[in-house]
């Protein structure tokens, strides 16, 4: 079993779906579906790297209220071990308007603390022991990036809809060997994605949603289609399944091509799902469902 470490956010998510998202003027909306549920990157990529089989170790921030032991107790799952600290913001919470082409509005109601004051040396040793070691760009996880260095360990990340030019994420993206991303606010991906090849990174993956997915490493570039027989009830943890699906071909010394069309099956399966992750999911799902459809 394949050791991950993994850092990042984990809130408790107020979702509301809608046909369309409302204009910008006064109303009020009568009728709409409505669901609260565990969310957020880190959580998402817990979750669905550990239904894949993988000895997963995860940490977030939550709080010492009914929101975070909603958290711990949905994490509380085989190959999962959850290690958290108590943020005195309270645990993050998030609203997402979602419209029925997949789109979503997020609006952070309770963001967590952006430096909290924990022990980050307690990671040194999760860091040194994990086959992979997964950051993501929730802020208190720029403090871990030193630790990664230190210990020669390669990083891999979540940019997300990353603009090209956010100085945020740039942290991240120099501690990374392997970068992910949607193209939702990057139209014009490829120069990013070849730059960063450039400097030195090994793998750069963009998601497109329903167009697919790209990926560009050494070797040259990839093109992905979507599959369409995936019918969309809830996008959210969509490109953590596909990032988890990723990870898990890799684990398996599989080519390129087929971690890129694990990673469109796990995203697929997701969206299927009303929450963050498929409760189907499994590597023998996925593997079944590789032979399926390629």
């Amino acid at each position: 079993m394949k050791k991950i470490f993994n850092i990042g956010g984990a809130s408790y998510n107020s979702i509301i779906n809608l046909d369309e998202f409302p204009e910008p003027i006064p109303k009020t909306i009568h009728h709409c579906e409505f669901k609260e549920t565990v969310g957020n990157t880190g959580a998402g990529k817990a979750i669905t790297l550990s239904k894949l089989g993988f000895d997963v170790t995860f940490h977030s921030m939550i709080g010492i209220d009914i929101y975070g032991k909603k958290i711990m107790e949905y994490l509380d799952r085989p190959n999962l071990n959850f290690i958290k600290d108590f943020d005195p913001n309270g645990t993050e919470r998030h609203l997402n308007l979602m419209n029925k082409k997949g789109e979503r509005i997020s609006i952070f109601m309770n963001p967590m603390s952006d430096n909290p004051e924990i022990d980050y040396t307690i990671f040194d040793e999760y860091i040194k022991s994990s086959d992979f070691v997964v950051v993501n760009i929730s802020n208190y996880c720029r403090n871990v990036l030193p630790i990664c260095k230190a210990n020669r360990v390669e990083v891999w990340t979540d940019l997300h809809d990353y603009d090209g030019k956010s100085n945020y994420h740039q942290d991240f993206i120099d501690a990374s060997n392997y970068v992910f991303l949607s193209s939702d606010h990057l139209k014009n991906y490829k120069p990013f994605m070849e730059s960063m090849i450039q400097q030195g990174k090994k793998l750069v993956v963009c998601t497109h949603g329903k167009q697919g997915a790209s990926a560009l490493t050494r070797e040259g570039w990839l093109e992905i289609p979507a599959i369409t027989e995936y019918k969309i009830n809830d996008t959210n943890g969509a490109g953590d399944a596909f990032f988890s699906g990723f990870v898990y071909g890799f684990s398996k010394e599989y080519s390129i091509e087929k971690c890129m069309q694990l990673g469109t099956i796990a995203g697929g399966l997701c969206i299927q799902s009303e929450l963050i992750a498929s409760e189907e999911l499994s590597d023998e799902l996925l593997e079944n469902e590789y032979l399926k459809h390629y």
